[in-house]
Order: structure tokens, then C-alpha cells, then sequence
């Protein structure tokens, strides 16, 4: 055996990677100026990602619909049969893919879910496959956008960066946070909005020490894209009249409205899902839902793939208000009608397409009641849009940004803003989550951001217990107990039935009393025989039990009932308290 034992340990080393690459991980975790560095490389990675996947899905569109070089699909002039055809055709391109990557059979972990949950850790497998259903999904028409597949692919770089260089836990989530935002503001050519969103939406806090990296890599991830020819996202709206306290009110009301139909969408999305699943096979989903989006497709092309070209004809158009109430009424059902039916993408262009359609028709309606113009129609649909989105995404100050990014007008932004906060508000009162964290919640997750709860997860009662602890049969006498376990010999003792299954839990001061029957089973004296552990309990769930039970200690055992340890309430909190402690730290930058 000994001979052995200088292969192991030089296997053991090539696992662990080269000596470079350990000496590098050392000098990021220790100099925070390398971390970002590697920041802003992940950053410009992410930008190039995000350009490449948004030509790839531009030429699928203008291939199958026959586009000229200078129309996007929402803003295409009619479509033909044939080109209607390419929807319910992409739909069964989108089950072929499915079955070949075997997509329905494992969940797959998106940036948010990554960093609530396990520290950061993304799949290239499962990133390679989001990425390639959102690019089909947008390609063929779907009505979804393709930032799902930017900040995957932000994500996944961050995350292997992080890995590979051996980063501490709450770096690698920094790290995730600030790929994903670079991408978002490569793809909107926004670094302030996409380092609000690597906040906001994935890293799920505002930490000092991540201000640098996530900022330096949103930089760079928009200064790449446009430097490879992406022109940044602007919207030529009339600068409208100086905003007073009544406007304020009105611009409210507004943030009021686009919360409820926010919560309306992601409702309707869930429902259609559980609709079809429920009712049609799968690999049917995709096809009828194609068929479906062909028909709206039909009466506009604007409900089409994510929106930028009808967004931006809308808002330059003076058109009817029944024009827009009819688009938005077609746009939002062509969302839920993508999502619902199985095609994977987004929701964030779409709803700031929604809420620029919202806007418009609330100053419409306002100024049809009034008799007068009360709102200016643009200032309101910049509005809408930042509302809605934040209903959806759940970004206040990533859509505020991204407003002010695309319009210039520093007069709006208080009152876009004004509204965000509205709309939030509302949303996480009558809803409690965002698109990303709701469709967690359908499959059973329990997290409403991206804040890290991971390690909840992962502190389970296997993990905490104290193994091989006292056990003695139920049915051994009192005096005999006695003379195994005298007094100060140890504070609590497992008992068994006989068939080695657990039985409850005796005190050795209670066995000591006088007055009992010595010749009488401990089991007379036993506790807590119909209260346990498994060990798969988080310790948020471990905490719950002990309160209900109200005992300083529990058995945990597996599914036949044999005992596997025991776990105090003591040691618990105090688990608790020691990771709440370190994730405060991380919070701070105190490494």
C-alpha cells in the first residue's frame, strides 16, 4: 500500500490544476485589484458573447421571413402564409432540440437560481442549452427576448473564471453578477443599467465590495459591444413639459397600473403552462404554440420576436389609442402564448415594449376624459416602460438607468423612478415575486431573489448532527441505566424498540430520580419518541422542528427509523448565527 501513496498524491495535485493557475487564484482572492481585472475580462467576454448571439438570432429571422438587411421582425410590413409557416415549423425545430439535448430532464440553472442557491456554480451544459432554445425560440418569431441567453452566457463565463481560479463563495457570485450585468449592458449599451441589473436581479444586494468589479465589468461589456458595431439603445422622444407634483400623482397611478397588469402576465404565463401541460403532450406544445402566435402574427408582425423595431415605430407614430390598446392586448397574449407553450426566452424586452404601450394609452385615456392633453405621450410611455419592466423583472433602478440611458432627459427620470418604486411596491405586496423567481416557485423553489440562501440549503441536520451518539435498548432497566450512565457522564442518551428503530430520548437526571421503580424499562422515562429529524432538513427547517417541539434536542434518522445522529438546538443557532456572521462579512468585503 505504501508504494502507492506518492501516485495518489500526485493524481491529487493534478486535479487540484497546474501550480500556475493555483499561484493566479491565490493573488485574485488576495489583491482585490486583480479581481478587478478578471472583472472586466469576464466583462468583455460577455459583451462579445452578447453580440454574437444577437446576430446569430438577427440572421435566423432574416432568413426564414425573407426580412430586407435594415427591418427587425416586429417592425416588418405584413406577413405572408408562407412566412407564417416558419412559427408552428420553429416550434417542432424546438421539440427536435429538446429531445436531442435532453433538456426536460433535469432542471435548468439559470444565473439567478445559481446565485441563491449554489454559490455561483453554473452548467455549461445547461447554459449551452438555454442559449440555444431562447436563440431558436427568438429566431423563429416566438414573442420572447433574447436577454435569458445574454446573461446565461455572461453568467456561465463568470462562473468558470470563478472555478477555475479556485474564488472564495461570495466572490464567485460577485463575479456571476457582474458577467450577467456586463451582458445587459452590452446588449442595451448601458453600463450603468447593467451593473443596477448584476445588483438587482443577480447578485440580489447593493455590496460595497462588488461595486468596483460589477461596475468596471458593465464598462466593459458595453465599450466591447460597441466597439464590434453594436450601436447603444436611444429613443428620440419629445422632451416634454417640466413634471410637477400633480404629474407625479398621475405618473403613480401609472406605476399602479403597469404592477397590475405585470402580475396579471406572469400569472397568465403560469396558467397557460399548467394549462398545456396538463393537457397536451409535450412535444405537441411547441407546435401548437407556434400555430397560435401565427395567427396574431397575422394581424400584426409587431407581436413578434422581442419588439425593438415596433417599440420604437409606436412611440415615433402618432397612431390611435385603439391601435395601441389592440397591439398591447395582442403583444401581451403573444407572450404568455410563448412562454406558456414551451418556447424558452425572456421577458424583459417585451415588457418594456408592453409598457411603453401602456403608457401611451394612459395618457390617452386621461387626456380623453379631460377633453385636453394632461400627460406628454412620450414622457408617459418612457414611464410605462420603466413600470412595467420593473413589474416583471423586478429592477427599480435598472429601469430607471435604462431609461435615462436611452432617452437623455434628466427632467423624466424622477418621475420614471416615482413609478418604479410604485410599481415595485405593489407588485411585492399582492405577488412576491419577479418572472425569474415566480417560475422558481412553480417548480418549488422557495426564493424571491438572487440574495444567497444557498448555504441554508446545504446546512442540513446530516450535516450538523453529532453521529454515534449514546444508544441503549429501550426495554434495559432503570438500573441498569443508572450504572452505564451515572450522573455528569453525559447529558442525553438515544433509546431503540426492538427492532433497532429509534424509541425517544432519556436524560440521565431524569433516570437518577428517586421514587422509580428500578426495575422498570428507561423506556417509561423516554421523550420526543414521535418528534425526529431526517437528514436532508435545512436548518431553517431543523429550527422550525425544534420550536415545535419544544426540546433541547432531536433524534435524526433515515426513512426505516434507525437512529443516525443527534442535533441539539443549541448547536443549531448557533450554526445560524456563525453563517450569518460570515455572510455578513462578504456583504462588507471583510475577507
Amino acid at each position: 500500500m505504501t508504494p502507492m501513496l506518492p501516485i495518489i498524491a500526485k493524481a491529487r495535485r493534478r486535479l487540484r490544476g497546474p501550480a500556475w493557475l493555483r499561484w493566479l487564484g491565490g493573488q485574485v482572492r488576495s489583491v482585490e485589484i486583480l479581481f478587478v481585472a478578471l472583472a472586466i475580462l469576464v466583462g468583455m467576454g460577455a459583451g462579445g458573447l452578447t453580440v454574437m448571439q444577437g446576430a446569430l438570432a438577427r440572421t435566423v429571422q432574416h432568413l426564414l421571413f425573407d426580412l430586407p438587411e435594415s427591418v427587425r421582425l416586429s417592425g416588418a410590413p405584413p406577413l405572408h402564409w408562407p412566412q407564417l409557416l416558419v412559427l408552428p415549423i420553429g416550434g417542432a425545430v424546438l421539440v427536435l432540440f429538446n429531445r436531442l439535448v435532453r433538456a426536460r430532464r433535469r432542471s435548468l440553472v439559470d444565473a439567478v437560481e445559481a446565485n441563491a442557491l449554489h454559490g455561483g456554480r453554473m452548467s455549461a451544459a445547461d447554459s449551452a442549452v438555454v442559449s440555444g432554445q431562447t436563440i431558436l425560440s427568438n429566431g423563429f418569431g416566438a414573442s420572447v427576448g433574447l436577454e435569458a441567453a445574454y446573461a446565461q452566457a455572461g453568467g456561465l463565463l463568470a462562473s468558470l473564471a470563478g472555478h477555475w481560479l479556485k474564488l472564495r463563495r461570495g466572490d464567485v457570485r460577485t463575479l456571476v453578477g457582474a458577467g450577467s450585468g456586463a451582458a445587459i449592458a452590452a446588449a442595451f449599451g448601458a453600463p450603468i443599467a447593467g451593473a443596477f441589473y448584476a445588483f438587482e436581479v443577480v447578485i440580489g444586494a447593493y455590496t460595497p465590495a462588488a461595486i468596483a468589479p460589477v461596475v468596471a465589468a458593465a464598462l466593459a461589456g458595453a465599450q466591447t459591444a460597441r466597439r464590434l458595431g453594436v450601436v447603444p439603445y436611444i429613443v428620440n422622444v419629445q422632451r416634454g413639459p417640466e413634471i410637477h407634483t400633480f404629474g407625479y400623482l398621475l405618473y403613480g397611478g401609472l406605476g399602479v397600473t403597469c404592477a397590475l397588469i405585470g402580475i396579471a402576465i406572469m400569472r397568465g404565463v403560469a396558467l397557460m403552462e399548467a394549462r398545456t401541460r396538463a393537457h397536451l403532450p409535450g412535444w405537441s406544445r411547441p407546435i401548437v404554440g407556434g400555430a397560435l402566435m401565427a395567427g396574431l402574427a397575422a394581424l400584426s408582425p409587431q407581436v413578434l420576436s422581442a419588439g425593438h423595431s415596433a417599440l420604437h415605430i409606436d412611440i415615433m407614430a402618432s397612431v390611435p389609442i385603439a391601435f395601441v390598446a389592440g397591439i398591447l392586448l395582442a403583444k401581451a397574449l403573444a407572450s404568455i402564448v410563448s412562454l406558456g407553450f414551451g418556447f424558452r426566452g425572456g421577458l424583459f424586452f417585451a415588457s418594456l415594449f408592453l409598457g411603453t404601450l401602456v403608457g401611451h394609452l394612459y395618457a390617452g385615456l386621461l387626456g380623453w376624459v379631460a377633453g385636453q392633453s394632461i400627460l406628454n405621450a412620450g414622457n408617459a410611455a418612457m414611464v410605462g416602460m420603466a413600470a412595467l419592466a420593473v413589474a416583471v423583472v423586478g429592477a427599480p433602478f435598472t429601469m430607471t438607468m435604462l431609461v435615462l440611458s436611452a432617452t437623455g432627459n434628466f427632467s423624466l427620470t424622477g418621475a420614471v423612478l416615482a413609478a418604479s418604486l410604485v410599481s415595485s411596491t405593489i407588485v411585492r405586496q399582492l405577488f412576491g415575486y419577479s418572472f425569474s423567481t415566480w417560475r422558481l416557485h412553480l417548480r418549488g423553489e422557495t426564493i424571491r431573489s438572487a440574495r444567497d440562501v444557498g448555504w441554508v440549503k446545504t446546512l442540513t441536520a446530516g450535516r450538523m448532527m453529532r453521529r454515534q451518539p449514546n444508544i441503549v435498548p429501550g426495554d434495559t432497566s432503570i438500573a441498569e441505566f443508572r450504572r452505564r450512565f451515572p450522573l455528569g457522564s453525559t447529558s442525553r442518551v438515544v433509546l431503540t424498540d426492538a427492532v433497532d428503530r429509534y424509541a425517544g430520548i432519556v436524560s440521565p437526571i431524569a433516570a437518577h430520580t428517586e421514587g422509580l421503580d428500578a426495575a422498570e424499562p428507561v423506556a417509561t422515562l423516554a421523550g420526543a419518541a414521535d418528534m425526529a429529524l431526517t437528514p436532508d432538513l435545512d436548518i431553517a427547517a431543523v429550527m422550525r422542528q425544534f420550536d415545535a417541539a419544544q426540546r433541547d434536542e432531536l433524534a435524526v434518522i433515515d426513512r426505516d427509523g434507525h437512529v443516525l445522529g443527534l442535533l441539539t438546538e443549541a448547536h443549531v443557532r448557533r450554526r445560524y448565527v456563525d453563517e450569518l456572521e460570515k455572510a455578513q462579512r462578504e456583504l462588507f468585503g471583510e475577507r
